[in-house]
């Protein structure tokens, strides 16, 4: 619309110059050039208004397609956003899921056990994802708070002792911008310390690499590959991954691989792996907290290019495991204790 009125404008200027000239087909020229100028601003409106219907129309389809599933019942999920808290908080930041059994799972047990684990603190939660809380409020009517709410809601309650866990998996571009955000914040409250997240020390990459391999015990029978799909990064935080599937290899967990959705490994890579084994079977699973859309689209779901359909186009018999890292007490036990080291360094 901004450049149709810098057009109008143009022929404003070029009809008062012919009119300054003072022929009479200067101001007959003038009134076509108006007219023009008119019918092609009613004619872009028009444009306009079809392109936003079909926009709209093309959204609302595609938010039916998203909904043509169960994410289980929202009710049963504490959104953790209660007022009259007292003095000392502990903020729970997650990038979230709009998959409401799994937040429950995942996020919500994370929740409650650094809720048992700091009963003089009231635990709160909050979300970087925008798009994750709009969607939940509007198809679900539960509110959760994204960071600048939640933090501006621990000003209100007369917070000031603040200690902020983040869940997520790796000191990465979000948690960072979490940092940030947090620091604005540092002068309303007389004590803040932020944990770090889930794979910071070596330490913590043993014990993950541990935690999985026990989970997937069960399917390691020597003809079946484990595959672990995490989300990837153009940052440089993305070797996490490949240092996960080092410690694995190097502790003679041969069978198990790990990808990434959006960065390398690729789901190719791993295939490529997988086939030099000759082995018969996959499991997929989620190297994520929660099993959201990544998990249950891009990992278990039937398009051709899912990596359920990827290993099926290639022979494998292809088993998927739809639960996020939040459900494993190990990696529960590595946040409680990331929240400590926090909750310590402000004693």
């Amino acid at each position: 619309m901004k450049k149709i009125i810098v057009f109008l404008m143009g022929l404003t200027v070029v009809a008062a110059a012919f009119t300054g000239c003072g022929g009479s087909n200067s101001s007959s020229e003038s009134k076509e050039s108006a007219t023009s100028a008119t019918e092609a601003t009613t004619a872009a409106d028009t444009t306009a208004e079809t392109t936003t219907v079909a926009e709209t129309t093309t959204e609302a389809a595609e938010e039916e397609d998203e909904e043509n599933y169960d994410t289980g019942d929202a009710s049963l999920d504490n959104p953790r956003n209660q007022d009259d808290i007292g003095e000392s908080e502990l903020l729970v930041l997650s990038f979230g899921t709009s998959f409401n059994d799994s937040r429950r799972l995942t996020i919500g047990a994370i929740e409650e056990a650094l809720e048992k684990a700091f009963p003089d603190y009231s635990v709160r939660r909050g979300f970087t994802a925008n798009i994750i809380i709009d969607h939940v409020k509007s198809r679900d009517g539960e509110i959760i708070d994204d960071v600048k709410e939640a933090l501006d809601r621990a000003v209100k309650n007369g917070v000031k002792t603040l200690v902020v866990q983040p869940t997520h998996l790796m000191n990465g571009l979000e948690y960072n911008d979490v940092v940030d955000e947090i620091a604005d914040y540092s002068d309303a409250f007389d004590k803040v310390a932020i944990g770090k997240p889930l794979l910071t020390s070596d330490d913590d990459f043993k014990r993950v690499e541990n935690a999985i391999v026990d989970w997937t015990k069960e399917y390691d029978d020597g003809k079946t590959a484990i595959c672990f799909m995490g989300h990837g990064t153009e940052a440089d935080s993305n070797s996490v991954y490949a240092k996960i599937q080092e410690l694995l290899t190097a502790d003679g967990h041969t069978n198990y691989f790990v990808g990434t959705v959006e960065a390398s490994p690729s789901v190719e890579d791993v295939l490529a792996k997988v086939n030099e084994g000759g082995y018969e079977k996959v499991v997929l699973e989620p190297l994520m907290v929660v099993a959201g859309d990544h998990a249950n689209n891009d990992m278990a779901g039937d398009d051709e290019d899912s990596w359920k359909s990827v290993f099926e186009a290639e022979g494998y018999e292809v088993k998927c495991l739809l639960r996020g890292l939040g459900e494993n007490e190990e990696i529960r036990k590595l946040y409680v204790e990331h929240a400590q080291a926090a909750v310590d360094s402000i004693k």
